[in-house]
This record gives C-alpha cells, sequence and structure tokens, in this order.
C-alpha cells in the first residue's frame, strides 16, 4: 500500500500500517516526536491503521490545536483510570465503578460516572494528584478490536449497562475498539479515539475543575451520574488565564447576580425556564424595549402585536411542525381544534403581511413585535436567562424585491454593528450557516438549487460590505440560510446573541405577494432578524458583561440618595424628586441604618451614584455623591448635578464625562 504526504510524494508501506509506521517511515526524529496524524483531514491516532492511498499529516508538538485535542482526550481516560484506582484504595470493588463516557469538550474534557459513593471537591485533589502520577509513568497506549459478542459479554459480565448499550447502539459495520494504557494488566476503555500514542506526551498543565449531575445520555428519565470536569492548556500561561476566567465567571454569573441585584427569578410553581421580572429587572427590559422601539422607528420599522396562540394549521402551513415540532410544547386541543403556544412570530408577521394587497411600493415592508414566544428546550440545556422556555424576542420581518434584499441585508447588519457599539462589544463572529445536501427535505426545505442561490446572496453581500465572516455547514434555518452572530463575553463563554435569516420558503407557502411596476404577482423575499435577541439572554448577557455594574442609561436604579440623619430626610425627599422629574431613576433610603450601612448597602446593589446630603448640602442647596462612574465631589449644585446626569442618560453614554 501506499499514502501521500503533504508535499504529494507517496510514502510506500506494509499492508495495515498504522500511523506510527507512517511516522517511522519518514524518518526516526519524526517518529520520536509524532503525537498524532490527520488522515484525509480527519483526526487520527497513531495506532489506528491507514487506509491505502490516504494524503497523510503527521502532527507534532507544533500542532498545538490537534495536538490539544488528543491530550485532552487521553487525559479523560487518564481521569477515568485515577478515579477508578482512588476508589478502589479506600476499598471499593472494580465492579461498583461503572463508566459513562468521557469526552473532548471546549478547553479541556470530562467523564461521567456511576460510583459506590458520591465525590466531593476535597476528592478532586487527590484524583489529581494520581492522574499526575499516571502521566509521569508515560504508560504507553494501545488499541485493539475486538468483536461485537465479546464486547457485549465483556460489560454484562461487569456488570455494567452503560457500556453495553454504548455497544449495542453501534451500527453493525463500526468496529468495536478499546484503547489500553499501562501493558497487559493496565486501564483499559471502550472507545474509538483517537489518543496521544503514551501518557507522557500529556501537559502537565491541566487541572480538574467542578463536580456535576449529569443524566446518561441526557435523558432525564435515565439515571443521574456523577460528572468530573477537567481543564488542560497547553502551556502554563493559558491555563492560568482560563483558571482566572472560571474564577470571574462565578463573580458574573449572571444567575448569582440576577439574585444579589433583583433582576429576575426562577420560581418551581411555575416551573423551569420560565423566569419571573423582578421590578429593577423590568426596568432594564423597558430600556432595550425603548432602544428598539427608537432605533428601529428611524430606519422605517411598523411595529406590530400578534397572539400567544394559534390553530395547527398555521404551522403546518409555514412548515414548522414538520421541522420544528420537537421544540415546540405539545398542543392544546380546544373544540375539537389543536392550538400551539407560538414558538416563533413569522407565521403571524405574515398573515399581517397578506392582510391587504401589497404593490412593490409598499416595498421593503418591515413588521417588528417584541412578543413573546415559547420553545421546549430540553431539562437539562436550560440554563438561567441564557437558556429558557419563554422569551420575548427582538423579532422583525422584512419582506422585500429580490432587488433590494443586499441594501436590507446589509442595513440589518449595520443594526448589529450599532448595538455592538453601543454595548462596547467587541468579540464576536459573523457566521455563514448554510445547508447540508444530506438534510434536504428531512432538517431543511428541499430546493437545492435555491439553498446555493440564496446562500451565494448572503456571501456576495458580506464581501461587498467588507464584512468578515466564516462559513458553517449544517447550521442552517429550515428555510434558508442565516448570520448568526457569536459573542464572546467578558468570561469567555460564548453564545449566539442576534441572527439575520433569509428566507425563500415561508412567502410561498404563505401565499405572499405584491404586484410589480409591470402589472405582474411577484412573491417577495422574507428576512428574519433579531439583533437584540431575546430580552432574557440579551439581559443575562449583559449582566455578566458588565459584572452588574451597567452604565447609567440602563442601571435599575441609577441614584441612592441617603440622607446623614432623619432630619436630612425632607431635602433627601426633595433631591429624589428634582432627579425624578429630569428623568431619573432615584430612591431615598430613608431607614433606621446608620449612614455607612445605607452607602454599602447602595454598593451591594450596583448604584451607579450614592449622593449623600446632610446640614451642608439642605442649606446651600448642593449635594455630595459618590460615584461608580466618575470622581467623587462635594457641595455640587442639585441643578449642575441633575442636568449632568439627565443628560447622560439620555444619550446612553457609556461612559460619563467627570462633573466640571
Amino acid at each position: 500500500m501506499h499514502v501521500v504526504l503533504p508535499d504529494g510524494k507517496q510514502l510506500d508501506l506494509p499492508d495495515r500500517a498504522t500511523g506510527a509506521d507512517v511516522a517511522a517511515a519518514i524518518g526516526p526524529g519524526l517518529a520520536r516526536a509524532a503525537l498524532g496524524l490527520r488522515v484525509d483531514g480527519r483526526l487520527s491516532d497513531l495506532l489506528t491503521e491507514v487506509p491505502a492511498g490516504a494524503t497523510v499529516q503527521i502532527l507534532t508538538g507544533r500542532d498545538s490545536a490537534d495536538v490539544i485535542e488528543l491530550q485532552r482526550h487521553t487525559l479523560a481516560h487518564v481521569l477515568a483510570q485515577a478515579v477508578r484506582e482512588h476508589l478502589e484504595a479506600e476499598g471499593h470493588a472494580p465492579t461498583s465503578v461503572r463508566l459513562g463516557i468521557g469526552p473532548v469538550i471546549e478547553h479541556g474534557f470530562y467523564y461521567d460516572f456511576d460510583l459506590p459513593r458520591s465525590l466531593t471537591p476535597d476528592d478532586l485533589e487527590a484524583i489529581e494528584e494520581r492522574m499526575r502520577a499516571i502521566v509521569a509513568a508515560d504508560l504507553p497506549l494501545e488499541r485493539t478490536v475486538v468483536e461485537r459478542d465479546a464486547a457485549l459479554a465483556r460489560y454484562r459480565a461487569l456488570e455494567d449497562p452503560y457500556k453495553v448499550e454504548l455497544i449495542e447502539d453501534l451500527p453493525e459495520d463500526v468496529p468495536i475498539t478499546f484503547y489500553r494504557q499501562g501493558g497487559e494488566t493496565g486501564f483499559s476503555d471502550l472507545c474509538r479515539g483517537p489518543h496521544v500514542p503514551r501518557t507522557g506526551a500529556l501537559p502537565t498543565h491541566f487541572k480538574l475543575t467542578s463536580l456535576a449531575g449529569a443524566y446518561w445520555r441526557g435523558d432525564e428519565r435515565r439515571p443521574m451520574l456523577q460528572r468530573v470536569y477537567g481543564v488542560a492548556f497547553a502551556d502554563a500561561a493559558a491555563l492560568e488565564k482560563h483558571l482566572w476566567q472560571l474564577e470571574e465567571a462565578k463573580k458574573r454569573d449572571h444567575r448569582k447576580l440576577g439574585a444579589e441585584l433583583d433582576i429576575f427569578t426562577l420560581d418551581d410553581d411555575i416551573g423551569p425556564g420560565l423566569p419571573l421580572w423582578l421590578p429593577r429587572g423590568t426596568i432594564i427590559v423597558e430600556e432595550l424595549e425603548r432602544l428598539a422601539h427608537e432605533v428601529e422607528s428611524a430606519a422605517g420599522y411598523q411595529h406590530v402585536r400578534s397572539p400567544h396562540l394559534s390553530k395547527e394549521q398555521l404551522f403546518i402551513k409555514s412548515g414548522h411542525l414538520p421541522y420544528y415540532e420537537e421544540s415546540m410544547f405539545p398542543a392544546m386541543v380546544i373544540d375539537d381544534q389543536k392550538y400551539f403556544v407560538k414558538p416563533m412570530n413569522c407565521p403571524f408577521h405574515h398573515k399581517i403581511y397578506a392582510a391587504r394587497p401589497r404593490s412593490y411600493r409598499d416595498l421593503p415592508l418591515r413588521l417588528a413585535e417584541y412578543g413573546t414566544c415559547y420553545r421546549y428546550e430540553d431539562h437539562g440545556a436550560l440554563m438561567g436567562l441564557m437558556r429558557v422556555r419563554s422569551m420575548q424576542m427582538n423579532d422583525a420581518h422584512i419582506y422585500c424585491t429580490e432587488a433590494q434584499f443586499e441594501a436590507e441585508f446589509m442595513g440589518v447588519i449595520e443594526l448589529y454593528l450599532h448595538y455592538f457599539d453601543l454595548f462596547a462589544i467587541d468579540s464576536y463572529v459573523m457566521r455563514l450557516s448554510k445547508h447540508a445536501a444530506s438534510g434536504l427535505g428531512k432538517k431543511y426545505v428541499d430546493e437545492p438549487e435555491l439553498w446555493i442561490r440564496t446562500e451565494a446572496m448572503v456571501r456576495s453581500a458580506l464581501e461587498r460590505g467588507g464584512i468578515n465572516f466564516v462559513e458553517a455547514e449544517d447550521e442552517a434555518a429550515f428555510y434558508g440560510p442565516k448570520i448568526d452572530v457569536q459573542i464572546t463575553s467578558a468570561i469567555g463563554r460564548e453564545f449566539t446573541l442576534a441572527t439575520n435569516q433569509v428566507d425563500f420558503s415561508q412567502p410561498g407557502r404563505f401565499d405572499l405577494t405584491y404586484v410589480d411596476e409591470d402589472g405582474q404577482r411577484k412573491t417577495p423575499l422574507c428576512l428574519h432578524r433579531a439583533p437584540l435577541s431575546t430580552h432574557e439572554r440579551m439581559v443575562g448577557f449583559l449582566i455578566e458583561h458588565y459584572a452588574g455594574d451597567f452604565p447609567l442609561w440602563l442601571a435599575p436604579e441609577q441614584v441612592r440618595v441617603v440622607p446623614i440623619a432623619d432630619r436630612h430626610l425632607p431635602y433627601a425627599t426633595e433631591v429624589a424628586e428634582r432627579l425624578t422629574r429630569d428623568g431619573l431613576r432615584a430612591e431615598v433610603d430613608g431607614g433606621n441604618d446608620r449612614m455607612n450601612a445605607k452607602v454599602r448597602s447602595a454598593e451591594l446593589k450596583k448604584v451607579p451614584y450614592i449622593v449623600i446630603v446632610g446640614d451642608t448640602e439642605a442649606d446651600a442647596g448642593t449635594v455630595s455623591f459618590r460615584s461608580r462612574k466618575e470622581p467623587q465631589r462635594n457641595g455640587v449644585p442639585l441643578a449642575a448635578f441633575s442636568d449632568h446626569l439627565a443628560r447622560h442618560a439620555r444619550e446612553r453614554a457609556g461612559q460619563v464625562e467627570g462633573l466640571t
């Protein structure tokens, strides 16, 4: 057999040669340095046979992105071995430690266990110490292929239902492979690979970070397993940065701050993923709505409203039921008719478009709504405000001609950039999410020519607009390609914040038309866009982005007025009333606590300005303030202070210029 090297040269090898054989045939130096390989572009390891005629690239430590993935996978196996040894040392039988799965994830790895006792954070240090000993032992890894019946017999004898299920679910033509580290009596695990060739090739820059519960295969009806998370990096600096981000994430976690700052709550009587907005959170939501309404009105959008539920036939017509039903709440039956709560606004907006005849003079028609939608997210996927079942979406649909498409599409992109500038969001990626031919008729509308043409239109618009973007296969909406904006928060969390979707399917399904200049009926294109995501996700992101210290215009409470003594309460009330008249959100702390305790309470709520008034301020009509936004000042005229804050809030300034 032969393989093809990256420079195009052919390398002759014995039949059934492995990746290690390829490296050795090239040279002894490369054989010693090799840690893995790519076979026809796919990541593989030195222990696996290479297909004849494949194009092969040997990976060494310089290929850090690929190598760290191999290393993280092997570290998951080292973790499993260390947990087993840790519990065996306590006297637990080896068969009492059942192994689930141990995949690579972003920044690291995890492994799921069914154990005879619950692990605690104190166990992690001892387990990590065992892992380091396994790495230092430089144990060689071996890969073996086992007959299906023999593999099943092995795990049935061990009374391990998890591995039995995994094997039974594998297609008949998929080989059953095991990786063993440490020789004949070493630790062995069912795995398809790939791995590094020995534990000594693993980095020392790893750490076990946390424990969690995880349902087997993500199904809440299945057993709850114990999951151990770990991170690993190629160098100490990257590990240190990531651990800092984890600590910062604990401080900025929107679930923690959301409770401390009285922004939202979740209640078991209402249900998971259905947040309640508290008064302070409602203020943030209303400020975002006000922003969107102003920006959209200036851009020519018209605002509409639609009901929370609809007959089944609406979603059959839109195509959502065959493609999206798993993400919808079950139907309710009323008068022998099925109704669904709405998972999205678009079918309703299509009906609004169709409510009257349209001419080319009406286009582009931009319909916007902050409508509440409901989606059935799996219980295990719910996370605070980031993944919910009830959401208020900054939604709009633009109906336009093909000639208007590029201008409208780029207008949405410019809207994104305006908001990103306002919120000081500078870490994001625009991703062109495309279809996959294999999903036509199943996951995507079966219109192959329209997919190719529409994706080309989107690509051309982005390129002509000078927008940097990446492309991703098999990530489109069922009705067309889209731009997903992937945001990375200050703590390194990445998620989709905004979308801009092209729809070439639904306008035709709803028989939407307009009369062109020649009197001919034509079908418009439709753009679905949500630049501010949902209230829930946007507020969750902003809590973490600002660490709860919102800019003045967005802060739920902008000024806390603290009287030094009870006799100063009337003047404190006068100050708050003046600020309120000027459009600011101000409260007086008239409680019984001492002044310092009141100031501390305002600081904990991250109130941007704390005004302190006593005899001097009351006599002179001034204020003294401490601020999270600018240097503190004493003896500032009340009118000047109020005008100063009102101007910055009105302008939605990200930074407040110091009062002069």
